[in-house]
């Protein structure tokens, strides 16, 4: 999925480019549009999560089986200068990752299939603080790069269940920060913006509620585990 995400990031600014870059000037659709102190808006995206382990031994690296997953959000937008915004875009993100053990790491103890596997299933509100430095406009559109801090809730957090990966749930905090980094590029429409934008987000904190057991094979060898992901991102302002 990373990869098609790449994929769509190049082909946004070859078009761009192709496009708009190396023509002659043209009419400038919204003139006006960004000299407003303050500005409103929404976005649709995708997103791509994965957990980003360390470990305590020298063992199996634990795989992750990332999906798609959904996401909608805000966006309210405090123009600083011309080429300096800063954004705030709470939303919700939607999305799942599974955990794959080896076999190895339940040497010595009984096990099934089921105990090979872990749906992590999350559902972040998310809140991120950005701050948008852009290009100057270039006929009807504007490339744009973009980064900050951001602090998430998840609400599909077991972080206090007191039932474990011995009955079958794996526990994750529900609190998480973030630093964000990404670019993308302003369309400029007769009667709007849209901004394609792709992501990619941080965790600085790690994430996982460590089993009672302290020997537990699902959680005894991971030092930290520490969320991460990609957004591609389609703002209407």
């Amino acid at each position: 999925m990373k990869r098609v995400f790449v994929v769509l990031a190049l082909l946004i600014v070859t078009q761009t480019a192709t496009a708009q870059l190396f023509s002659r000037e043209k009419i400038k659709n919204n003139e006006n549009f960004d000299k407003a102190r303050l500005s409103w808006g929404f976005y649709l995206g995708m997103n791509s999560y994965d957990f980003q382990f360390n470990y305590e031994q020298d063992l199996k690296e634990i795989l992750v089986e990332t999906s798609v997953g959904f996401s909608v959000g805000l966006v309210s937008n405090l123009r600083i200068s011309e080429y300096l915004d800063l954004r705030f875009e709470p939303g919700l993100f939607i999305s799942q990752r599974n955990i794959m053990y080896d076999p190895s790491y339940f040497a010595g103890v009984e096990f099934n299939d089921s105990d090979l596997l872990r749906e992590v299933k999350s559902t972040y509100v998310h809140f991120p603080l950005l701050l948008k430095i852009s290009t100057k406009r270039l006929n009807n559109f504007k490339p744009f790069i973009i980064g900050g801090i951001s602090t998430a809730i998840n609400l599909s957090s077991n972080q206090e269940n007191p039932d474990d990966n011995s009955s079958g749930q794996f526990r994750t905090k529900k609190k998480v920060m973030f630093y964000e980094l990404g670019f993308g590029v302003d369309f400029y429409n007769q009667w709007f913006k849209f901004s394609p934008s792709i992501r990619g987000v941080f965790a600085m904190d790690d994430e996982i509620v460590k089993d009672v057991d302290p020997n537990s094979p699902w959680t005894s060898n991971v030092a930290t585990m520490k969320t991460r992901g990609i957004f591609l991102n389609f703002t209407f302002q």
